[in-house]
């Protein structure tokens, strides 16, 4: 990309400014102006932009090999990334709404990211050191990794698959619903109803906040976790679980065993209901708890 046609300090704001281009750089540049041009770089490849200001809409559409390097994409910046594929994106503002779809083989290092619907249906993405804040997040998105990633919103990872999240703060709702093969490692999940539906879903050494999470879920592993404000958990669901802080309340779990310190109430009102609670007392002998009568 070094060797790529360079471009700096130009604005530019027609429509489809530089479309179908391959092999460019644009260095403190800017699309925004009075003929509100869309798509600018509509169909490109090989296009690195630095310190660039982008203010209008759909930019980044069907580009093949685009790096975006301490830019900002403002809220004005709808639908900036979309159908492209091989995007490195790093010290960069992300703002605008749906700004990255469809795409394949996605590197995010050192981004902000404010973006009511960003990353549906993204294959292969790796996020690093981000922030982010989103209502559907990464929604029926597949082989992610996240890490170091703080993350605030509503309906985050629904329906993704083959998923690992390590280092980081999700403060979310109805995480994980539908997810399928997803790893989190060292990380801080806060929320409410938690992961439902969800198969195969391992969570190791992670701190686990709010009501009624894990249920109806499949192939459900908990390694080491705390859960605190943890009511109703595990109702219907397959679940191994070690937990290292007492429980409010289990309910239902369908199958499996849940290994806890102490748990303040166990209901088990469902005939199918066949998983087992054990306590771990002082000394390392486990019993198992049974419902009160």
């Amino acid at each position: 990309m070094a060797n790529g046609r360079l471009i700096e300090n130009q604005t530019f704001d027609k429509e489809r400014a530089f479309y179908g281009e391959t092999g460019l750089r644009l260095k403190n540049c800017a699309f925004d102006g009075p003929a509100d041009g869309e798509s600018a770089l509509k169909e490109c490849s090989d296009v690195q932009i630095e310190n660039t200001f982008c203010n209008l809409r759909y930019p980044f559409w069907h580009n093949h090999g685009l790096t975006i390097i301490g830019s900002e994409l403002t809220p004005l910046c709808r639908a900036a990334l979309w159908y492209s594929d091989h995007v490195e994106l790093s010290g960069s503002r992300l703002h605008g709404i749906k700004a990255l779809r469809e795409c394949t083989g996605v590197a995010i290092a050192d981004c902000e990211i404010q973006s009511a619907e960003f990353g549906w249906s993204v294959q292969n993405l790796q996020m690093k050191r981000c922030s982010a804040e989103s209502e559907y997040f990464l929604m029926r998105s597949e082989n992610l990794s996240l890490s170091n990633v703080r993350f605030k919103g509503k309906y985050s990872f629904q329906y993704t698959k083959n998923v690992t999240v390590e280092d980081s703060v999700l403060d979310t709702k109805d995480a994980f619903w539908h997810a399928e093969n997803v790893t989190v490692k060292n990380s801080v999940v806060k929320g409410e109803y938690l992961a439902w539906y969800s198969n195969g879903l391992t969570l190791i050494r992670c701190r686990i906040i709010g009501t009624q999470p894990f249920c109806y879920c499949k192939n459900l592993k908990l390694v080491d976790c705390e859960m605190i404000d943890a009511d109703l958990c595990f109702d219907k669901s397959e679940v191994s679980a070690t937990i290292t802080t007492p429980v409010d309340s289990i309910k239902n779990p369908l199958s499996g065993t849940i290994c806890v310190p102490s748990v303040g109430e166990i209901i088990m009102d469902d005939k199918k209901a066949g998983g087992k609670v054990l306590i771990q007392e002082p000394g390392g002998r486990t019993i198992e708890k049974k419902p009160c009568a």
